[in-house]
């Protein structure tokens, strides 16, 4: 049998729905994966191809026809962790002391024990 424009049209509606789904399923398993690589190695923003430099390529080409300063600051690797448990929990040692850092010390740990190599 035939199928009519209409026919056709309504099973890709339902096709798309389907494939949204599943995206959607899928997506937070991989989602879960990357932020325990992230967690346990310890990647940056940076070593994602998410920083400044190398995530912005497109918008840097372009430009948008104005000319900047170079900034005088030196760049600092925000967010390297420098502290980390068997865990996996990471700290950068900036900002306020993350509650695993605290139970930690308080259990009797030093701040050296918890240094990332």
């Amino acid at each position: 049998m035939t199928k009519t424009f209409l026919q056709v049209q309504k099973q890709i509606e339902q096709l798309q729905k389907e494939a949204e789904q599943l995206r959607r399923k899928e997506a937070d398993g991989v989602l879960s994966r990357i932020k325990e690589a992230i967690a346990v190695y310890g990647f940056t923003a940076a070593d994602l191809g998410l920083g400044k430099a190398s995530g912005n390529v497109a918008l840097a080409k372009r430009g948008n026809g104005k000319k900047g300063r170079k900034s005088t600051k030196p760049a600092t690797a925000a967010g390297v962790p420098k502290f980390k448990d068997e865990q996996g929990n990471v700290w950068s040692g900036r900002g306020p002391r993350p509650t695993w850092f605290k139970a930690a010390l308080e259990a009797g740990k030093s701040a050296d024990d918890l240094r990332a190599k």
